[in-house]
């Protein structure tokens, strides 16, 4: 064979691969998504991200790089030089184009060799846009660990190692979930590692993971990971058994005052930033209000009460201790209520089985601690009580930590309700100071009200913002913000 002949045979192979390939992403992208027995995870992989796109802000990028090339968003998945394997991924789970999180970093992560701080509300497609860019950069050949991905709580790890298994489903690559109480090989030889802290920080130890081929490290709820004192110092212990070289990303929906300190010691130059605007960060379709119980012993009668009254949608009550979660878990199946629970106590065993039912409906409500604030997608969750108000550790009311956990529902743009039981005139004080620092008002709901809970929660049907309820009054120290 002549070498000319031997050019045009592997040019018209060449092209025959590339048609197939294009083919079968095009099938892809026509194909109905089947049913799947867990309607609620089916719900979230059927939210095509063109609706997503409506539900963002404006998106600020900066660059530490003033003489590098601007950094273009895109406004296809084809566009943003994904792998012909991920885009089959993409199309299979019904995206049909990124959201603007994703139409901004994943040309970051993709085209550049910046390190990345990435802020975007919930429900916006930031996991995909993290996931899609660590399996990327993998190199499928290479069966070593290549990427570390980190999340503060089992649940989230978990959600974001189902979430890269769907879509990287017509890849060779193996992630592995490094939690407690999971079944880890006896060698890991898996590209990606997502896990917590804790596990993935004494496997690097260990030696267990090999980290000399790593060649990216992304936090998910960065600000959490890097905000706590126990978490903080093993993200940094982890990040120093890395390569000196290794990319970082951080995701987080907000970056809380006071841990940019150490994410500049995280994240070196070049590096790129995406941020909302400060007016951008609240929440818009989610009512809130407060109930004042006049005691604390009144707070358990009150949610008795209101539960009630409620005969559609799910909620989440929020407590701040694990013996409130255990006793008031207690109390409510006590009163016929079907109740999970969710706190650090529990293996992780009882973990899953506790959020298995409740995302299945088999439990309507669901007591947890702040293990559920960050991250967890249940779309039938309609209403967030804050049944402890929500404080940092040095007992000042915190409106991030609020707006995470409020934050549980509005997922993916969608309306809902949250409402913080007060008991005394400093539980009072402390709403109010959220409501001022997050600009939005958060309203009083009259104790011999409770009954337009459930019209309210029914009303929610139709996901677009409701007008306040003409049940209910407004506290005069509140501030609303015009901007949006």
């Amino acid at each position: 064979m002549s070498e000319q002949t031997h050019n045009e045979t592997t040019e018209n192979n060449e092209n025959e691969t590339n048609e197939t390939e294009n083919k079968e992403i095009e099938d892809i992208k026509n194909l109905e998504i089947e049913t799947h027995k867990d309607e609620e995870e089916e719900e979230i992989i059927q939210l095509k991200s063109d609706q997503l796109e409506d539900l963002e802000t404006e998106l600020v990028v900066q660059s530490s790089d003033l003489k590098s090339q601007p950094i273009y968003s895109q406004g296809t998945f084809e566009e943003l030089n994904l792998k012909p394997e991920l885009l089959k991924g993409v199309y299979a789970m019904g995206f049909n184009k990124p959201s603007r999180i994703q139409a901004n970093a994943l040309p970051v992560i993709i085209n550049t060799k910046n390190n990345l701080v990435a802020q975007s509300q919930s429900g916006t497609g930031k996991t995909g846009a993290f996931t899609l860019g660590m399996l990327n950069c993998v190199d499928p050949k290479l069966n070593e660990t290549q990427v570390i991905c980190l999340s503060p709580t089992h649940e989230l790890s978990t959600q974001i190692y189902t979430f890269v298994c769907k879509i990287g489903q017509f890849t060779n690559i193996q992630p592995l979930l490094v939690i407690p109480d999971a079944i880890i090989p006896q060698t890991i030889k898996s590209q990606i590692i997502i896990g917590t802290p804790g596990k993935v920080g004494d496997f690097l130890q260990t030696k267990k993971i090999n980290s000399k081929h790593v060649k990216m490290f992304v936090l998910d709820e960065a600000d959490f990971l890097v905000g706590q004192r126990g978490m903080k110092d093993q993200v940094l212990k982890i990040q120093s058994y890395l390569p000196k070289n290794v990319r970082v990303l951080l995701f987080s929906a907000t970056f809380s005052v006071g841990v940019d300190e150490v994410i500049n010691r995280m994240v070196k130059e070049p590096n790129v930033r995406i941020t909302l605007k400060r007016s951008e960060l609240s929440i818009d379709k989610i009512l809130q209000y407060y109930i004042n119980c006049d005691t604390s012993d009144n707070k358990s009668i009150i949610l008795s009460e209101l539960f009630g009254y409620i005969s559609v949608g799910q909620a989440i009550v929020f407590v701040q201790t694990r013996a409130t979660c255990s006793s008031l878990t207690k109390l409510m199946m006590e009163e016929g209520f079907p109740v999970s629970q969710l706190h650090g106590d529990m293996t992780t065993d009882e973990r899953d089985q506790s959020i298995k039912r409740f995302k299945e409906g088999k439990t309507k409500i669901l007591i947890s601690t702040n293990v559920t604030s960050r991250g967890i997608d249940i779309l039938q969750v309609s209403l967030v009580i804050n049944y402890d108000m929500p404080i940092d550790e040095n007992g000042k009311p915190d409106p991030v930590l609020y707006l995470h956990r409020i934050g549980r529902v509005g997922r993916f743009g969608r309306s809902g309700v949250a409402i913080t039981l007060v008991h005394d005139e400093t539980s009072l004080k402390q709403i109010t100071r959220i409501s001022e620092h997050l600009s939005r008002p958060v309203n009083e709901l009259q104790i011999d009200k409770l009954k337009s809970l459930s019209d309210i929660l029914k009303n929610l049907k139709d996901l677009t913002p409701l007008k306040d309820s003409p049940t209910t009054t407004t506290t005069t120290t509140t501030t609303t913000s015009n901007s949006k």
